[in-house]
């Protein structure tokens, strides 16, 4: 049997260690189906395909699965009306750096004449002049493969540029003639392509650091991205404990430090901004918001990061005394070395009055929490409080709108991934597939907002999670309201005229029974008004998740 240029490309895919092709299929996929068919005859190693009915949700289970494992994954989708339903996740993916190759096919080229010629009517409409303009401001790098025997040299170089420092996804065109064309043994030096290593700071530079470090009265760490590496977190607690270094994960998309930790100073900056001469931002694209809040003019500022100066944000105006383009991991173990033996003057202070802060922190918060739990309506302290019950040290908390730390605190790195910067809504669903696909005995948790439920396509991720075996717990906190919305109109207009109604214009966003909609795919299903009742509906859901079945709890928190 002669070969085709699919079953090279599939080759290809495995021989860098793609375990799962993330599919949704249509006209284009016709050689990828018969090079799938072939590869199961021959059993030849190839990524296991993953059919999943919206391209959202491939996106973002890729997502979630690279996010777990740090291994890149890839997705095929259907020409350019594929592509254009995946961009909202491709975003999101590109915002938080995942390595991931994005292809899709290419409506055919030729009218006739050739093997996967133009065949049905949509051939001609489903053509764009630059199929590729459409997300290449978000990928690294884009491509459309021109001749069959190109399939296993520009998957290796795809693959290179996704995960070479700073990573992020990347983009490829394959038309169906070039993926159905006859190719013959093609040898590849993909064995000698090293990628190049993560950067690290200069020895100058970290000395720099700590001597700062070494002579701040007041010192201040926030961390962004920080730990998408797990033994960020393990690093910085260990840091951050020996020097007594208060840390703030804002807006973290990954766990970062335990609200455990006695230097663990909440999720948002406030007084300690301020107050602060040394401020250091970890893989932070926005450490703190300017309209709002600044450090001192007299602060040294210190930007860390594989991309510290963000290149593909088009405006970012933050200052930087010292910029290090370095992993986080590097320059934390760097500076434990650089920092043994210096004379710290202000240590022994800092740790007794931040470790009181920290537990007069924690004390209003538990409290905060018990309050709540006493009121007529759920609220988001209650709702988090309650999880404690749920959450174990071998649980995947995913979140996307309410999870916080400060009232369901986590211990072990890799156990908190958060929505991207970008906020491209509907992520948090399949990420949680994704990542219950990559550890499949641990309980994964998915907390999303009614909206960000709604923008997941839920008929599409429910029937992955019933069809694919991927039991998740998802805890809607619904409040019926695009909270943002809300929010930013009553920042603008707290005296305007949309003020009198509370700033709901635009923002209500009446929900359905969705504990149904769940229910319609075998899952279990709860809706929970009371606050009463919230801890046993969660520890059912919980339970019934460890059993096998998909779970989601609707909390209702008007």
């Amino acid at each position: 049997m002669t070969r085709i240029a699919a079953e090279e490309y599939l080759d290809a895919l495995a021989a860098h260690g793609i375990d799962h092709l993330f599919v949704n299929p249509g006209t284009d996929f016709a050689p990828i189906v018969e090079a799938y068919a072939r590869a199961a005859r021959t059993n030849r190693p190839v990524p296991t395909p993953m059919v999943v009915p919206h391209e959202n949700c491939a996106v973002g289970m890729a997502h979630g699965y690279t996010m777990v494992t740090g291994r890149a994954q890839a997705v095929m989708l259907h020409t350019n009306v594929g592509t254009a339903n995946s961009i909202n996740m491709l975003i999101d993916a590109s915002r938080d750096r995942i390595p991931m190759l994005l292809s899709s096919g290419r409506t055919p080229f030729t009218e006739s004449g050739a093997e996967g010629s133009r065949s049905v009517h949509i051939h001609w409409a489903q053509e764009m002049y630059d199929q590729a303009g459409m997300l290449r401001e978000m990928v690294k790098w884009d491509y459309e493969m021109k001749r069959g025997d190109q399939a296993g040299t520009v998957v290796d170089r795809a693959l290179e540029m996704a995960c070479a420092s700073p990573q992020g996804p990347v983009y490829l065109s394959l038309p169906r003639e070039v993926l159905g064309e006859t190719v013959g043994t093609a040898e590849s030096n993909r064995a000698h392509r090293a990628r190049p290593r993560p950067p690290e700071a200069a020895t100058r530079d970290i000395e720099q650091l700590a001597e700062w470090i070494a002579a701040a009265r007041n010192p201040l760490i926030i961390t962004g991205m920080l730990g998408r590496d797990p033994r960020d977190s393990v690093a910085l607690a260990r840091l951050a404990e020996r020097y007594a270094l208060p840390v703030v994960p804002f807006n973290t998309r990954y766990f970062a430090l335990s609200a455990n930790h006695p230097m663990f100073q909440g999720s948002a900056p406030g007084s300690l901004l301020k107050e602060a001469d040394l401020v250091i931002v970890f893989e932070t694209d926005v450490p703190w918001i300017p309209s709002k809040e600044s450090p001192g003019a007299d602060a040294k500022i210190v930007q860390i990061g594989e991309d510290p100066l963000h290149a593909r944000l088009p405006m970012r105006g933050f200052p930087s005394d010292l910029t290090l383009t370095a992993t986080s991991l590097s320059v934390l173990e760097a500076l434990e070395t650089a920092l043994l033996g210096r004379s710290m003057p202000h240590v022994a202070e800092r740790l007794a009055r931040l470790t009181a802060r920290s537990n007069g922190l924690r004390k209003t918060w538990r409290e905060e929490a018990e309050r709540a739990g006493n009121a007529n309506t759920i609220t988001l302290p209650w709702l988090n409080h309650c999880l404690r019950d749920v959450v174990d040290a071998d649980s995947i908390v995913i979140s996307e709108y309410s999870f916080r730390q400060e009232y369901c605190p986590l211990d072990m790195p890799g156990s908190l991934f958060a929505l991207s910067s970008a906020g491209g809504l509907g992520w948090g669903f399949p990420a949680s597939l994704g990542a219950k696909l990559a550890s499949p005995k641990k309980l994964v948790v998915s907390v999303l907002g009614d909206g960000a439920y709604m923008f997941a396509n839920p008929t599409a991720c429910h029937y992955v999670a019933q069809m694919q075996n991927l039991p998740v717990l998802t805890v809607i906190y619904n409040n019926a309201l695009y909270g943002a919305v809300r929010r930013a109109t009553l920042e603008m207009y707290s005296k305007g005229v949309a003020s009198e109604a509370d700033g709901r214009l635009l923002a209500d966003l009446p929900a359905p029974a969705f504990e149904k909609i769940v229910a319609a795919h075998d899952g279990h299903g709860e809706k929970v008004e009371r606050p009463a009742d919230l801890p046993a509906a969660l520890k059912r859901a919980a339970a019934a998740v460890r059993g096998g079945q998909q779970a989601l709890v609707n909390v209702i928190c008007p």
